[in-house]
């Protein structure tokens, strides 16, 4: 990969205004634990086409979520994917089916839908309300929402606002959350790497400004974990949850225009 190289693909300020965005993504994704790919997909998205999108926050997004599931050890990271492994594995069974449907499929739809559904559940949530699911219902609601979420995971490259709506929702804990959310959007990242290897959205053209984009993701992270190490679960859920807002208004923005 050279610079010449992502030259062909953009110009000089789409290249700084791309290592600017993604640093943000990646100082909000060490903060919180999500919405690196909300972030990068949608301020990528204002200049770039949307597969070129797509494809520049993959790498980021693999590499930034094992990251998030091992910090703390790879033993908590596998006992958190067992007591999640209906979600994952409907959701990485959905992906792989939805994501050749990226090039017929209207983001708009998507976008506009998603936006309506998260921004509805932060707002029950932020008022204090709470979401209460018996434990013999959890395993139709791991496989039901795990299935939504891979789907538009698939299409648009976001799987990450319903996983942590319904995680706060049944008041995860944080440092659970923190671990599960890795594991999710880690095994998530690495089947939409696959699939748009498959699909041709990763290719020749792609993937240097994928693996460039690496580097500020990750420096983002690490300031970002300076806030998360410092957040109790109450400050935790609120933060989340206006992350989840704001992420919503901008889908529904998305959707719309």
């Amino acid at each position: 990969m050279t610079f010449e190289s992502l030259l062909t693909l953009l110009t000089m300020p789409q290249i700084i205004a791309a290592v600017a965005i993604t640093l943000l993504a990646g100082f909000v994704k060490g903060a919180t634990g999500f919405a690196m790919p909300m972030i990068m997909i949608s301020g990528l998205g204002s200049f770039l086409a949307p597969e070129v999108a797509l494809a520049g926050l993959i790498f980021s997004t693999v590499v930034s979520n094992v990251w998030q599931a091992l910090r703390g050890g790879a033993g908590e990271a596998v006992e958190a994917a067992k007591q999640y492994r209906l979600y994952i594995g409907a959701l990485l069974v959905m992906i792989v089916l939805s994501a050749q449907l990226v090039v017929i499929l209207p983001q708009s739809v998507v976008f506009l839908s998603l936006g309506l559904i998260v921004i509805v559940l932060a707002s029950y949530l932020l008022v204090g309300r709470a979401l209460h699911i018996p434990d013999h219902h959890r395993g139709f609601y791991d496989l039901g929402l795990g299935a939504i979420s891979g789907v538009i995971g698939g299409v648009a490259g976001i799987w990450g606002p319903l996983t942590v709506a319904y995680l706060t929702a049944v008041d995860t804990p944080k440092k659970l959350q923190i671990k599960i959310t890795g594991v999710i959007f880690g095994t998530g990242a690495l089947t939409l790497m696959l699939a748009h290897l498959r699909s041709g959205v990763l290719n020749a053209q792609t993937i240097p400004l994928s693996a460039a984009l690496l580097i500020p993701a990750l420096i983002g992270m690490i300031l970002g974990h300076q806030v998360q190490d410092r957040l109790d679960q109450k400050k935790f859920k609120r933060a989340t949850l206006f992350v989840l807002l704001v992420a919503g208004a901008n889908l529904v923005r998305r959707g719309l225009f």
